[in-house]
């Protein structure tokens, strides 16, 4: 516009009306000045107090919402690891500040909701002045948080109480404190699973956090707008807590026994136990000695004394904290011994070297390479069966079958029984064991000789009952697994782990044969404690002499099943080093696991003899003398004369 315009414009309006434009003007730079001024003037002296209801608006309507992580269930529903709510208290140290009136009321009662010391809330406010999150306080139950929640909303009692706030969040729990530790595992780190299924599972168990924001609406009222958590889903387990609880009671029993029976030290060095169902692969037990507690992993006192732990270096309290945490039955290997014999017996049967109507003449010993290997009975048990030799255990008969198998069948069928290979298996650490067996190349007379009575080549507990399983059920190898079914946060069903049919082992003939063999080893061998009136069990037993041989350290085993047609459990048994004066009994594995099946067989309604009374239970016990083929020293012991034989040769 043109200044001629404007003044054309200007001249346009009386005078009255340009004098009341000029105030009109003039009023409104002036209560500009004075709303600028009235702000400079709040945000000088009662800025802090502007700030701290914003911020405090942001902490109560901006927050995270923790999810819940599902829990760990039993095969009956039973929880085994759970998650409960509980609160963090939150200090805002900023609000709190603010004015001097709000500390000590705020103090006060910080010490006698939450039992916090005053003179250490003060010395935290000192050092974190400009704090809007300190958290004074983790892991408040539902209780403590309501009384405060009462004490909040009281403002007419509690008027200068600023600054507290309560954060909900969620602790990891296991009921049963050690039972199941080394399948369930445990978390660290919020919602970090550690061995077992926690860790296999964490992803599956853990869940997404949701968010509660809070926003300004365009009539400056709070708004609030909810990001609901996805909770994790729930896993169940084949684990039976009953049976698990037995178990457990008894490898507790068993070690407390012997602690300071010959030497000062624990019952074993480990014993390890796994219960199965042979017609699907489920895990229903699994325990080792010595245990922990879920609830305080960490915690060493149970097994060394104060100035014991005191004087372990960071990298040594660890080493044995990931012995304590390592799962004994799917991560330890070992040599088998005896327990190997039926497999041995099962791959000759198989490929037609035998075929049950064999005999063998055993004197105590076979020279084979270089080597005088000699037989659990020294002076020869003569002549026997192939019956007979399983139930004698007999060494020499053994050797005999595996120079008729041959080292490339006798090498296929250990790996077609799962020994050397990942057995899949839901829980981490897994051995493979690969590097631990020979190949027909590397394998000579001596080790062919050995692998066929149990000594030379390594196994897992997890692997050898899950081809134990195979051995009995007419040939059926199930990948051995922990979880059967995950759940949502509602009950419903997300996944079902159905049993996996790996691969066919042996014959339904063969398995029957070897199973009327292993019956004759309870019934006259070696695992006659395992003899349970009322039900007809099957079973081998298993010593081995561990490296170096001649420092009389000896790991014993037991594996058994019940019943003989159709089999519906086994229980393994493994005892490694236990504290004896002579650690090469495996009656000692024989008896824990007779105790064991005497509980859980009713229990689990294992199949009885026709008109038997399971309520009525007990054990045939029979004189040692009476055994055939027992010895007091060794009954089934794989044994071989150490000096004449020097297994450092054929190490694994």
């Amino acid at each position: 516009m043109s200044k001629k315009a404007k003044y054309y414009l200007i001249k346009k309006f009386p005078k009255f009306m340009q004098k009341k434009l000029v105030l009109l003007y003039v009023g409104v730079i002036l209560v500009f000045v004075i709303l600028v001024g009235r702000i400079t003037y709040i945000n000088a002296s009662k800025g802090d107090q502007y700030t701290r209801v914003v911020l405090e608006q942001q902490q109560y309507d901006s927050r995270l919402i923790p999810y819940k992580r599902g829990d760990v269930l039993d095969c009956n529903g039973t929880k085994l690891a759970t998650s409960e709510r509980v609160y963090n208290v939150i200090l805002d140290v900023k609000a709190t500040t603010s004015d001097k009136k709000y500390i000590e009321p705020t103090i006060r009662v910080l010490e006698d909701c939450f039992d916090l010391k005053g003179s250490e809330v003060r010395e935290l406010i000192e050092e974190n002045p400009d704090s809007r999150y300190l958290i004074l306080k983790k892991g408040i139950e539902y209780t403590k948080a309501k009384e405060f929640k009462e004490i909040d909303a009281d403002k007419e009692n509690y008027p200068d109480v600023y600054g507290i706030w309560l954060e909900e969040d969620y602790v990891r729990k296991y009921p049963y404190n050690a039972l199941a530790c080394d399948v369930i595992g445990f978390t660290s780190d919020g919602n970090v699973g550690n061995n077992g299924i926690e860790g296999y599972y964490n992803s599956v168990l853990n869940g997404t956090n949701g968010r509660e924001y809070g926003y300004l609406n365009t009539d400056s009222s709070v708004e609030h707008t909810v990001k609901k958590p996805t909770n994790g889903d729930t896993v169940v387990s084949t684990l039976d807590l009953q049976v698990q609880s037995i178990v457990e009671k008894h490898i507790v029993a068993f070690n407390d026994a012997r602690k300071d029976y010959a030497y000062p030290g624990e019952g074993s060095v480990n014993t390890g136990v796994i219960v199965m169902n042979p017609r699907n692969g489920h895990i229903i037990a699994e325990a080792s000695y010595p245990n922990y507690d879920l609830n305080n992993p960490r915690d060493l006192t149970k097994y060394y004394t104060d100035e014991e732990i005191e004087a372990m270096t960071d990298k040594e309290k660890l080493e044995t904290l990931n012995g304590l945490w390592r799962n004994f039955c799917i991560s330890d290997t070992y040599e088998p011994g005896s327990t190997i014999k039926p497999f041995t017996v099962a791959a000759g049967l198989e490929i037609g070297a035998l075929n049950g109507n064999e005999s063998f003449t055993c004197g105590g010993m076979l020279h084979i390479g270089d080597h005088d290997i000699h037989c659990v009975n020294r002076d020869g048990h003569g002549t026997q069966t192939l019956k007979e030799s399983v139930e004698n255990s007999c060494n020499v008969a053994l050797m005999q079958i595996g120079n008729m198998i041959g080292k490339e069948e006798l090498c296929k069928y250990q790996r077609v029984f799962g020994f050397g290979e990942l057995t899949g298996i839901d829980l981490p650490g897994d051995a493979s064991t690969a590097g631990l067996l020979y190949t027909p190349e590397t394998m000579d007379d001596a080790s062919l000789a050995t692998n066929a009575f149990g000594q030379n080549f390594n196994v897992t507990m997890t692997q050898l009952a899950a081809g134990f399983c195979s051995l009995i059920n007419g040939g059926d190898y199930y990948e051995p697994h922990i979880v059967k079914q995950i759940l949502d946060e509602n009950g419903n069903v997300v996944d079902n782990k159905n049993p996996v049919l790996v691969k066919r082992t042996i014959s339904e003939e063969t398995s029957t044969m070897v199973k009327e063999y292993m019956r004759g080893v309870v019934l006259n061998g070696s695992g006659a404690k395992a003899n349970l009136e009322g039900y007809e069990v099957g079973g081998k037993t298993g010593t081995a002499e561990k490296l170096p041989r001649d420092n009389g350290k000896y790991l014993v085993s037991f594996i058994g099943y019940a019943p003989q047609e159709n089999p519906e459990v086994v229980v393994y048994v493994v005892i490694d080093e236990v504290n004896d004066y002579d650690q090469g009994q495996s009656s000692l594995a024989v008896q824990l696991a007779a105790d064991i099946m005497k509980e859980i067989f009713p229990y689990l309604g294992i199949t009885p003899v026709p008109g038997y009374d399971p309520q009525t239970i007990g054990t045939v016990q029979q004189d040692d003398d009476d055994v055939v083929g027992y010895s007091d020293d060794y009954e089934d012991d794989d044994d071989y004369d150490e000096d004449d034989y020097e297994d450092s040769d054929y190490e694994d």
